[in-house]
């Protein structure tokens, strides 16, 4: 299984990944669930100071994993084009999830919904928690909908086919790619049974408390 990470806020992404908590920079609990998953390939897309992020989880990694980077280049190019910029890196099915969200799931979920229909594009996560999601059985029927029953959760299983006739270097963000696939009922949904956790919010702190270091 490949994972990408990419972050919300390009240019804050280096103090979320390697920011403190717990002792042990952010980013090295995500990679323990990543592992814990069963991923074997990561690749993060990184802006400016982005080496900052690679020299640490180089000296850091022992866990098995194959982690590549995929760099903006200087621009600013949305998430959508971020994430078409590592195109080349991506396997044909992938994992998308962001630097600055912990969840306490098993990743490999949305990506096993997908390859279970062929008929689907993605299968975004959701929790049900008020939120921009309205569902249509498993089937997401309006992304970006207002107050609904459902939020996105911060993991989208995607085939790579979906970014292949974009540009690269193009200006866009990924909420459109969402609302054109609910559109054309290729989008399914995976409700999540735990909650997600963003970097420096206490609840966090909380749940990592009572997680073992060793994963």
């Amino acid at each position: 299984m490949q994972i990408v990470v990419l972050p919300i806020d390009m240019p804050a992404e280096t103090a979320a990944s390697l920011r403190l908590v717990r002792g042990r920079p952010f980013v090295d609990w995500q990679l323990d669930r990543f592992v814990a998953s069963g991923a074997r390939s990561v690749v993060m897309c990184v802006g400016a100071h982005g080496e900052q992020i690679e020299s640490h989880v180089r000296r850091a990694l022992d866990r098995g994993l194959s982690v590549s980077y995929s760099y903006d280049g200087g621009q600013l190019l949305g998430s959508g084009g971020t994430l078409r910029r590592a195109f080349a890196r991506l396997e044909s099915e992938f994992v998308l999830t962001f630097a600055e969200r912990y969840l306490p799931f098993d990743y490999s979920a949305p990506l096993q919904d997908l390859r279970a229909h062929p008929e689907a594009l993605a299968t975004m996560s959701v929790s049900r928690s008020p939120g921009n999601v309205a569902l249509d059985g498993e089937l997401v029927a309006n992304y970006d909908a207002g107050l609904q029953d459902f939020c996105s959760y911060g993991a989208v299983a995607l085939r790579r086919s979906t970014l292949g006739e974009i540009e690269d270097g193009a200006v866009w963000n990924l909420d459109a790619l969402f609302r054109r696939l609910a559109r054309q009922r290729k989008l399914r949904a995976f409700v999540a049974p735990e909650p997600a956790f963003d970097v420096g919010s206490p609840d966090l702190e909380r749940h990592l408390a009572r997680q073992p270091l060793d994963l």
